[in-house]
């Protein structure tokens, strides 16, 4: 036998001839990810009157099992935007280098304008839709939060068909069913940002976290928040705790929570 390491399991080439390698070279299509494995979930935004809060946790996921918890969802762009990004993780990663390296095309620019959140957002929408048309989609989901080209508070979500949309609140994931139904009570029209102050806007967003936590098996107590205000820019916060947890409706729930005893 061959005891070379590249030809494992071979047999000798001088005493058996050369080895013909085709036979285990099926000529099959190309093929692309079709159920991702490393996941994140929810990612969260909301308007205020002056800027937007963003949070998502720093879960993600092996399948079902809780695997890596440190994992920061959230990427800022410059001083007067940010992403939100669930879904596949090694497609996060790779939108990261290509921000990474569109941020550092802008910074060598000699034009003097820098791109807002409207612009990164037509940007990846862009990215997502030629990715889509390709048979080969980004298996994410973004939420782009910040200021627009008139210093107005700007969020819109971009999936992995290029899909896009725009409210004053957004979620992915489980949240789109846990948590904008809580934020929807809260401002669920463009006429209520004007009266949604900051610390009403950080408060519902903690709150949303800690009823993902609660329902959300994806979910994480540790999560990264994030405000961007025209006067402070992004204001991120990357290892914050969930507080004031209470489990005790859990005592009074049988059969999987479909009956509550009173």
């Amino acid at each position: 036998m061959n005891h070379l390491p590249q030809a494992w399991g071979r047999p000798r080439d001088n005493v058996y001839g050369t080895y013909d390698a085709s036979y285990l070279q099926p000529r099959l299509p190309q093929t692309h990810t079709q159920s991702p494995i490393v996941t994140g979930t929810s990612v969260l935004a909301v308007k205020f009157k002056d800027g937007i809060v963003i949070a998502a946790d720093n879960l993600a996921s092996y399948g079902s099992l809780a695997r890596f918890t440190d994992v920061k969802r959230l990427r800022p762009f410059n001083s007067r935007s940010i992403v939100g990004i669930g879904g596949d993780v090694s497609d996060m990663q790779y939108l990261d280098r290509l921000l990474n390296s569109l941020d550092v095309t802008e910074n060598y620019s000699s034009t003097g304008h820098s791109l807002n959140a409207k612009n990164l957002h037509t940007y990846l929408s862009k990215v997502m839709y030629k990715r889509r048309s390709d048979i080969n989609p980004l298996w994410n989901q973004m939420l782009v939060a910040g200021l627009d080209g008139n210093d107005e508070p700007f969020l819109s979500s971009v999936d992995l068909l290029g899909t896009t949309f725009s409210s004053p609140t957004l979620a992915t994931g489980f949240g789109a069913h846990l948590a904008q139904p809580l934020l929807r009570k809260l401002s669920d029209d463009e006429s209520k940002v004007a009266d949604f102050t900051r610390e009403k806007a950080v408060e519902a967003v903690r709150e949303c976290m800690k009823v993902l936590f609660y329902r959300d098996a994806r979910s994480l107590d540790r999560y990264s928040i994030a405000v961007v205000t025209k006067e402070s820019g992004v204001e991120l916060k990357e290892d914050e705790h969930l507080e004031g947890q209470s489990w005790a409706f859990a005592e009074t729930i049988r059969g999987y929570g479909r009956t509550q005893e009173v």
